[in-house]
C-alpha cells in the first residue's frame, strides 16, 4: 500500500483535503466516492517529496515529540508481541502529514524484506545516525524493544535539557525585546510632545534632557535608515555564522564567554557520554560508536578535539586517558569513566556520568533563569527611569520657578 494526498469537494461544494493509505489511485477514488467526496487532485506521497508542491504544503513537519511518541509506542507494541510490520502499520494510522507518509514507506520497505534500520536510514533529517545504529544493533541482537526503551529515555532527557536551556535564555530575551519596544514608543511618540515645551522655556536644559532629545530626534528623523542598518546587521551576522569561518569563530567565542562556556562544555560531555554509553550497551563496537558520537557534537572546536582523541583511543584503547587530555571533561567524569573502563562496565559508567551532568545542567538552567529575570527587570527599569527623569527635570525646574 502507499500514501496518497487528495483535494476535492463535498456535495455542499465545501473544499476538503487529506490523505489516504491505498493500493492504487483508483482505490482512492472509490474510497472518496463512498464518503461523497469528489476529488480534483490525487497524488502519490513520494511525488510530493520529489517536487510536487500540492499540499506538501499541508504536511506537518516531524517534531521531536512525534519521534519520542513513535519510539515509545513501537517499544510497547513489540513488547506486547505484535509483529514489527503490523506495529508500523498500526502506528502509521496514529500520525498525520509527513510522518505518516514516512511510516507508510517504511512499512512498504519492510514488506520488501529490508531491515527497519535500513528503512529509517533513508530519512537522516528525522532518524539520525545514532538512532539508526541503535535500531540496527537491536535488530541484530534480537533486543529491539529494550533498545527502543533506552532510545525513548535518551530522547526525552535530551528534549528536557534543551527546553530548560532555552527557557534560561528565552525569557531574558523576551524582556530585552519588551524593553526595546517600550523605549521605541517613548522616543517616537512621548518625548517629541515635550520637545516644543522645553524649547519654549528659553533656558539651558539639563544634560540628560538634551541627550534624550537628541536621541529622539535622531530616531524620528532616520528611523527607516536605523531599522535598515539593524536588519542588515542581523541578516549579515546570520549568514556569516553559517559559513565555515564564521561558525568556527562563533563556536570559539562560546568557549570563552563564562556562562555559555559552561553550558557548551557540559552539553558536549552529556552528548558524548549518553550517546557512547547507549551505543556500547547496544552492541556497537567502540571505533564505530566513537565515530558516530564525534559527529553529533554541536561545537566544531570541541568536535575536532574529540576527533583527535578518538583516533588515539581507537589505536590504543585507553579512553579515559585521552579524554582527560581534551580538557573538556571534568576530573570527576574522567575518574568515573576510568573506573568503568577498569571494571569492564564502561557503558554503564558513561550513562551514569551523563545522568549526573544532566541533573547539573538542569539545576544550573533553573538557577540562571531565576537570577537573570530580576537583573533584566532592573535593566528595563533603569532605561525607562532615565527617560522619565530626563523628561521630568525641566518640568520640575519650571514648577520651582513658579
Amino acid at each position: 500500500m502507499a500514501l496518497y494526498y487528495y483535494r476535492g469537494f463535498t456535495r455542499n461544494e465545501k473544499k476538503v483535503s487529506g490523505q489516504i493509505d491505498a493500493q492504487s489511485e483508483q482505490e482512492v477514488k472509490n474510497s472518496l466516492e463512498k464518503q461523497e467526496i469528489f476529488p480534483i487532485h490525487i497524488v502519490l506521497a513520494t511525488k510530493v517529496r520529489q517536487g510536487f508542491s500540492f499540499k506538501s504544503l499541508f504536511s506537518r513537519a516531524v517534531s521531536i515529540k512525534d519521534k519520542i511518541l513513535f519510539t515509545k509506542q513501537l517499544a510497547v507494541l513489540l513488547k506486547s508481541g505484535v509483529p514489527l510490520l503490523q506495529a508500523i502499520d498500526l502506528l502509521s494510522e496514529q500520525f498525520e502529514g509527513k510522518f505518516k507518509s514516512i511510516l507508510v514507506e517504511v512499512k512498504d520497505g519492510l514488506k520488501e524484506g529490508a531491515s527497519l534500520a535500513n528503512c529509517l536510514s533513508k530519512y537522516p533529517q528525522i532518524f539520525d545516525k545514532t538512532y539508526v545504529q541503535l535500531v540496527n544493533a537491536g535488530e541484530a541482537s534480537g533486543k529491539l524493544e529494550s533498545i527502543l526503551d533506552r532510545l525513548t529515555g535518551y530522547l526525552e532527557r535530551r528534549e528536557e535539557i534543551t527546553k530548560k536551556v532555552k527557557k534560561a535564555f528565552s525569557y531574558p530575551l523576551f524582556q530585552l525585546c519588551l524593553t526595546m519596544a517600550v523605549v521605541t514608543v517613548l522616543l517616537a511618540f512621548v518625548v517629541p510632545r515635550f520637545e516644543k515645551v522645553f524649547k519654549s522655556q528659553g533656558k539651558d536644559l539639563p544634560e540628560a534632557t538634551r541627550l534624550l532629545l537628541y536621541i529622539s530626534s535622531l530616531f524620528t528623523k532616520h528611523y527607516i535608515l536605523l531599522f535598515s542598518i539593524l536588519l542588515a546587521l542581523i541578516a549579515g551576522l546570520y549568514y556569516w555564522s553559517k559559513t565555515p569561518k564564521g561558525g568556527y569563530i562563533i563556536d570559539k567565542a562560546k568557549l570563552h564567554i563564562p556562562v555559555i562556556s559552561f553550558f557548551t562544555r557540559m552539553s558536549a560531555v552529556v552528548q558524548f557520554c549518553s550517546t557512547l554509553g547507549m551505543l556500547l550497551e547496544g552492541g556497537v563496537n567502540l571505533a564505530e560508536a566513537l565515530d558516530i558520537v564525534c559527529k553529533i557534537i554541536d561545537n566544531k572546536i570541541l568536535a575536532d578535539t574529540l576527533n583527535e582523541a578518538r583516533d588515539k583511543i581507537v589505536k590504543q584503547g585507553k579512553i579515559s586517558q585521552y579524554l582527560k587530555q581534551t580538557k573538556i571533561f571534568p576530573p570527576i567524569a574522567v575518574y568515573l569513566i576510568n573506573t568503568g573502563e577498569q571494571s569492564g562496565h564502561l557503558d554503564q559508567m558513561l550513562l551514569t556520568v551523563s545522568k549526573n551532568y544532566e541533573v547539573e545542567l538542569a539545576e544550573l538552567s533553573d538557577s540562571l533563569a531565576a537570577k537573570i529575570e530580576p537583573a533584566m527587570l532592573l535593566f528595563m527599569a533603569g532605561i525607562v527611569g532615565f527617560i522619565v527623569m530626563a523628561v521630568m527635570m525641566p518640568i520640575v525646574d519650571v514648577t520651582n520657578l513658579l
